[in-house]
């Protein structure tokens, strides 16, 4: 970050978390595809990604390690729920031909923005409602923190359109926040039960690796885990 130093940047986005979930304050469940609470924060936000409680302005760690780890970055990778970008640009950056979607168009312009000279193709697109022709196009896929943003119940129809996106032999990387199974959780977010995650091998994917760790936030540690996974040919 250039203008503004990270840890300040940090300060300040976590500073307003608390304004931003009064947004949906009283209809959480109302609408479990939580659509109108993003297109609400993006808007807020007035163009200062402090307002964006899940925007890091920087590629996941994790991320950034295993592209770094694996050399082989040709093909087709989709980024899901992309927000402002930046995990969409380091799959680009790595050599992979990207597409980043998001549910909101306020993000997908946002993203375009940061990035005007980018390889990426951001595409506002819905999640439950995919276009026909990403159906098994992509080597890699990946999804940051989207399952753990919408409520457990619609894990039933997003694990089986993010596993559709994938390739016969193509790899899908799942970074989430985890709790463990039947453990109590006030949402949002909604970490993923150990069992729930595990639901991709009902629709051709098999567990290659998985990489549980801890993030110290505040006063807390929070599980999780980043799960490396490979459909059937």
């Amino acid at each position: 970050m250039s203008e503004e130093s990270r840890d300040n940047f940090l300060k300040r986005r976590n500073s307003r978390k608390l304004a931003v979930n009064q947004l949906e304050k009283d209809k959480l469940h109302s609408n479990p595809r939580r659509d109108e609470f993003f297109e609400a924060v993006y808007d807020q936000a007035v163009g200062d990604a402090a307002n964006v409680p899940w925007a890091d302005l920087e590629a996941k760690q994790k991320l950034v390690d295993w592209l770094n780890n694996n050399s082989d970055h040709s093909g087709r990778a989709i980024d899901v729920g992309c927000g402002l970008g930046d995990n969409a640009e380091a799959l680009a950056n790595a050599g992979y031909e990207t597409i980043g979607f998001d549910f909101s168009q306020k993000a997908i312009d946002w993203a375009n923005n940061r990035f005007p000279k980018s390889a990426v193709r951001y595409q506002k697109a819905d999640l439950f409602d995919l276009p026909d022709e990403w159906k098994g196009r992509f080597d890699l896929v990946h999804e940051c923190y989207t399952l753990q943003s919408i409520p457990p119940e619609t894990l039933e129809n997003s694990i089986p359109a993010i596993a559709s996106l994938v390739a016969p032999e193509g790899l899908l990387l799942v970074y989430s926040r985890v709790r463990k199974n039947g453990e109590e959780v006030e949402g949002p977010p909604w970490p993923l039960e150990e069992d729930a995650v595990m639901r991709f091998v009902d629709h051709g994917l098999k567990l290659e690796s998985h990489d549980d760790f801890i993030l110290d936030w505040k006063d807390r540690k929070v599980p999780h885990v980043f799960y490396v996974w490979r459909k059937s040919a």
